[in-house]
């Protein structure tokens, strides 16, 4: 990973405003894109969005959190899916993240053993199937306004505010109108699955501070049938159990992006804690850019 953050270029946009910079990582299938906020001598703050989101998910939290950070680890952001690859890379690469944060996410999504091959076997069969699909039917052409409809259907709980602020990213200008810029192969069925037992294996792999921020009617709610409480109780558990923080805050699945204020301040006082009152170790790395 450090790696491929030497090659990294800024891309500097006339458009940002608040020494805010587009990011560009060449990678063998492509680019990974991003933005930088804040100034380049600090300790990164890497912010992973969730499952169908874009960066833009973090554009009304990150100006409400502290960013004169310095340079020795990263921490992790995570939203939903972004936070499951927080708690996997955290317990893979520990000496690399000195703090975690997940916003509505348990870091880790276990699914039932007796599911699990059923589940595969859905999205394998799902990814034939959308390999044989046209380019033509793949890609739709939407007005901004049919988009905007599109995303506030699948994702009612984002604001309309929310919506637009995912939209600038989101969409590209095709002819005819615009098109989502996702990988349509995240509407198949996730096949990278883990139980419940590799999940708490895993996460006692975790060596960073975690601050898990849940929604009331987030996660929370949306997995509340027994059997699922059963699994996601067992790792808030297991958090506990290690002295990391579990809160719990008003909103939804979305409310770091809908409502800022009631995640920023957790988040703040957290990296204010558990990074920026630690001494910095000043190593080669400090040169790198995230």
């Amino acid at each position: 990973m450090l790696q491929a953050l030497k090659s990294v270029r800024h891309l500097q946009s006339s458009a940002m405003k608040q020494a805010v910079s587009e990011l560009c990582v060449p990678v063998p299938w492509g680019e990974l894109r991003g933005k930088v906020w804040g100034p380049d001598h600090g300790r990164p703050v890497l912010c992973l969005h969730g499952w169908a989101d874009n960066c833009g998910t973090f554009n009304t939290l990150i100006p409400l959190l502290p960013k004169a950070l310095e340079w020795s680890k990263f921490s992790i952001i995570g939203h939903s899916m972004g936070g499951n690859v927080a708690g996997m890379f955290g317990a893979l690469y520990p000496e690399m993240v000195d703090a975690v944060v997940l916003l509505d996410s348990y870091g880790f999504f276990p699914t039932d053993k007796k599911e699990m091959l059923k589940v595969m076997r859905q999205g394998m069969d799902q990814m034939v199937q959308f390999e044989k699909m046209t380019e033509d039917k793949k890609r739709r052409v939407y007005t901004y306004e049919n988009a905007v409809e599109r995303l506030m259907a699948a994702n009612p709980i984002l604001s309309e505010r929310s919506v637009h602020i995912l939209l600038e990213r989101g969409l590209v200008q095709v002819e005819g109108g615009v098109a989502f810029t996702r990988d349509l192969r995240i509407n198949l069925k996730n096949i990278t699955r883990i139980s419940l037992e590799q999940s708490l294996e895993l996460q006692s792999g975790i060596q960073a501070s975690v601050l898990v921020i849940l929604a009331e009617d987030g996660f929370e709610k949306m997995f509340s049938e027994p059997e699922q409480k059963k699994v996601t109780s067992a790792i808030l558990q297991a958090y506990r159990d290690r002295n990391h923080a579990v809160v719990t805050v008003p909103g939804d699945h979305h409310v770091h992006l809908n409502d800022p204020k009631a995640v920023a301040p957790l988040v703040s006082d957290f990296l204010q804690t558990k990074v920026l009152t630690q001494p910095a170790r000043q190593t080669a790395e400090r040169t790198s850019k995230l």
